[in-house]
């Protein structure tokens, strides 16, 4: 699909700067500073009450800030006009009106921020609802109420695009479509910003992470980088003569754990170092692979002084 935006250009910077946000003695955000560029799909992260939607709101002039700035191509979202031709959002799927049509929402929309009534259309057939577009929204599910949000985000074909939690709802079937749309949006040089806690989605779709902890910035790189940041990899390797590689593992140095099917887990040693300590000591090897850090490992190292509630723990 190549299309060009309403404002003519693609691709926008989203600058944030020394942004804070307190309500009373709680600070929401604190201090958050980043840029979010076009051309790449750039992942929102952090544990419950990190400050995203906050943050979110505050990008589009729904949460005036404490302190600091967010700004859209060097202005605020509020001075931009029309605003949906050049930031698009969805922030909450469910937060629309229950006894309206889809193509009446749509269309309510559109003509309020000036784009062509033939917009809502081509819209509801791009999140696939063209067939539903009459249904009154009260009976839709969750799923459909976040394709018709993401719908909505598309509706002024803004060089801008921001996402709360859309995969909430979707069905497999829509989680792969919903992929596939946030890479093509930032293949043509968009600026797509995308809040979500399920690290395997943000693992197979961001290309870029900004990672909150209690309103603070943790993070701001690319996922490769996070992936391997604060764990290390490791080694798994297994053998009918464990007991004793584990042995002279552990002697060079190597971290040894013993997982559930039986396999060394070791850590502090390269799978070289490993292959080599066995045939130093003729010891036959059934398997010798490496397995890299997840996304979500990183993410639980990184943030567990960040967690707001802890499971197991009394509050």
């Amino acid at each position: 699909m190549n299309r060009r935006t309403s404002c003519g250009t693609v691709g926008r910077v989203i600058e944030l700067r020394e942004l804070t946000k307190r309500y009373g003695r709680t600070t929401a955000v604190d201090s958050l500073t980043c840029t979010v560029r076009p051309g790449q799909v750039t992942g929102f992260l952090g544990p419950n009450g990190s400050g995203k939607s906050t943050t979110l709101r505050m990008i589009l002039g729904l949460v005036e800030p404490t302190r600091g700035s967010a700004t859209v191509d060097g202005r605020r979202f509020r001075d931009h006009h029309r605003g949906l031709r050049h930031v698009g959002a969805l922030l909450d799927g469910g937060d629309v009106h229950g006894g309206r049509s889809a193509r009446s929402h749509l269309a309510a929309l559109a003509a309020s921020n000036g784009i062509p009534r033939a917009r809502v259309d081509h819209v509801l057939d791009e999140v696939g609802l063209a067939a539903v577009a009459h249904r009154r929204i009260g009976g839709f599910s969750l799923g459909m109420r976040q394709r018709l949000g993401i719908a909505g985000a598309l509706l002024g074909d803004p060089p801008v695009l921001l996402f709360d939690e859309p995969i909430n709802g979707l069905d497999p079937e829509g989680v792969h479509w919903v992929r596939g749309l946030f890479r093509g949006l930032a293949a043509q040089g968009r600026t797509v910003l995308v809040s979500s806690h399920l690290m395997t989605e943000m693992a197979n779709t961001a290309d870029q992470l900004v990672v909150l902890g209690k309103g603070r910035l943790l993070a701001a790189e690319s996922v490769t980088d996070f992936a391997g940041r604060g764990a290390r990899p490791t080694v798994v390797v297994r053998s009918a003569d464990g007991a004793r590689l584990a042995e002279a593992l552990t002697s060079a140095g190597g971290s040894v754990g013993i997982e559930a099917d039986g396999a060394l887990a070791v850590t502090g040693l390269t799978v070289t170092r490993v292959s080599e300590l066995a045939m130093d000591r003729r010891i036959t090897l059934s398997e010798l692979t490496t397995r890299t850090p997840s996304l979500e490992e990183a993410f639980m190292n990184l943030t567990t002084d960040s967690v707001e509630f802890l499971a197991g723990e009394p509050q």
